[in-house]
């Protein structure tokens, strides 16, 4: 697959795409977006989490972020950016957890006894690659509950979505850069019913072409 980088209103973070048939966990999509260097790389992590950062300056108090689609590294730096003063969402412990929930074989998120007390009484903040369908954060917000924590909003790089019910998803990059941008449910793709095959599948680990 060719991965081109299509122009953003946001010049600092590039957005690299490859336009195709995709198969997601959850969904059919037409474009694959690749978060690669966002996500592993220490100076673009920076620059994705500075830009998250701020849609949580002032209202929203923020004790634990967790980390789904390996974004580990840039919840710490958002973390880190989020504990320097002037920064009003910070709790009385001026301190700020970063975890990353285990999955059962039926994809459940589960917390040991020695990261549960990062959700317990918590507010916590979803920190993901992308929200699409929103069934993954769906599940995300359902452990943080179990476990008695509060989920206080989804943060994504990119995202189709802007309330995940009655939390605000916030993000990047959004379908208005990809105008074009499709997603169908497995059983309803038309891609599908007209016999054009899958490019690739597709998940937070990157693809695997067919």
């Amino acid at each position: 697959m060719e991965l081109i980088k299509h122009p953003t209103s946001n010049s600092d973070i590039s957005l690299k795409v490859s336009k195709g048939h995709f198969a997601t966990g959850h969904s059919h999509i037409n474009y694959y977006i690749d978060v690669t260097t966002q996500k592993f790389c220490l100076s673009e992590a920076r620059k994705v989490a500075l830009e998250l950062a701020r849609e949580y300056k002032v209202a929203t108090m923020i004790d634990t972020i967790l980390c789904l689609d390996g974004t580990e590294v840039i919840a710490a730096c958002m973390a880190s950016e989020m504990t320097k003063a002037g920064y009003m969402n910070i709790n009385e412990h001026q301190d700020i957890n970063v975890v990353t929930p285990e999955r059962t074989v039926g994809s459940q998120l589960i917390f040991r006894e020695n990261t549960a007390p990062m959700i317990a009484g918590k507010n916590v903040l979803v920190m993901m690659a992308s929200v699409t369908t929103g069934y993954t954060a769906k599940s995300a917000t359902e452990a943080i509950a179990y476990y008695g924590g509060r989920t206080v909003g989804i943060a994504a790089i990119f995202a189709t979505i802007e309330r995940l019910g009655d939390l605000p998803v916030r993000s990047i990059y959004n379908p208005k850069d990809l105008p074009d941008y499709k997603t169908y449910d497995a059983v309803e793709c038309p891609w599908c019913r007209q016999g054009r095959r899958l490019d690739a599948l597709v998940n937070s680990f990157g693809y695997s072409k067919l």
